[in-house]
């Protein structure tokens, strides 16, 4: 059951005037996940170029981390945290509020790319473990103490691949539909709190994640800076959907207009790809 009505349809006056602020960077300690590389990486850099006090890297990867902190400069740090642990991330979120001050942005960005068509179990629980549940561990040590500050800033990094789909990775589209479902929920939830909710959902960006794709990706794939650009645009604006591809937004409207023909169109596309996948994976 849904609760819909006639003020889905468009903004009240009231609802107008619940939109947040855009998110400044000077208004306190912002954290990334995944930021030992990457998007993650990129994003920390230009918060820190923004001008945010202190940004704190968090990476399972706690040298690779420790390395970016330190390019970024003295105002970063860098912390070891495996996101898929929730007593590990609530530990990080005390100790960071305690030593660098009330965290303004959380950027909850770590994520992985497992298997191949429907993969096997060990790519499912890797694939939800971190594109999925790390998100609501990080949710739930971030945003009671956001709500109750009255202000705060929360971002999933999810994929155009959790609007559309990737037909060569049901782990990995499966896992990343859901972590959109769960921004959605969260900026339902919380907009009444003072807290911005804000989905990053990019298509291909030069990654490692990336990098046997790259042929696929073609002349469409972005830079992790561009990406990171995008994310400040969209969260100064106060925006919750973030596309830095400015055909996704295009290609979502066409998928919701008339599934039948979209999914036809998926399957050309599949067959087209040469890196096209099995439909089932051993194991």
């Amino acid at each position: 059951m849904t609760l819909l009505n006639s003020e889905t349809n468009g903004p009240t006056n009231e609802q107008e005037d619940s939109v947040q602020d855009g998110f400044k960077p000077g208004a306190g300690t912002v954290v990334v996940t995944g930021a030992a590389s990457g998007i993650g990486r990129a994003i920390a850099r230009r918060l820190s170029l923004a001008g945010a006090p202190r940004t704190v890297l968090l990476d399972r990867d706690g040298a690779g981390a420790a390395r970016a902190a330190e390019a970024i400069g003295p105002h970063a740090r860098a912390m070891g945290v495996d996101v898929r642990d929730p007593a590990a991330i609530e530990a990080a979120v005390t100790r960071i509020e305690e030593e660098d001050g009330p965290i303004s942005l959380w950027c909850s960005n770590a994520g992985v790319h497992r298997g191949q068509g429907l993969g096997n179990a060990s790519d499912w629980d890797a694939s939800l473990a971190v594109n999925l549940h790390a998100h609501l561990h990080s949710a739930r040590a971030v945003l009671p103490r956001m709500a109750r500050r009255g202000t705060g800033h929360f971002v999933i990094t999810a994929s155009a691949a959790g609007l559309l789909t990737d037909p060569r990775c049901a782990p990995y589209s499966v896992s990343k539909h859901a972590a959109v479902a769960l921004a959605e929920w969260l900026a339902i939830a919380h907009g009444d709190d003072g807290v911005t909710v804000a989905c990053l959902c990019p298509e291909g960006v030069r990654t490692a994640m990336t990098a046997a794709d790259s042929a696929v990706l073609g002349a469409e794939v972005l830079e992790p800076e561009a990406v990171a650009g995008s994310l400040l645009e969209g969260l100064a604006e106060g925006r919750f959907l973030i596309l830095p591809h400015t055909r996704t937004a295009e290609y979502e409207r066409r998928r919701a207009a008339d599934r039948d023909r979209w999914i036809a169109g998926m399957r050309r596309a599949r067959r087209r790809a040469a890196s096209a996948a099995p439909l089932y994976a051993a194991g």
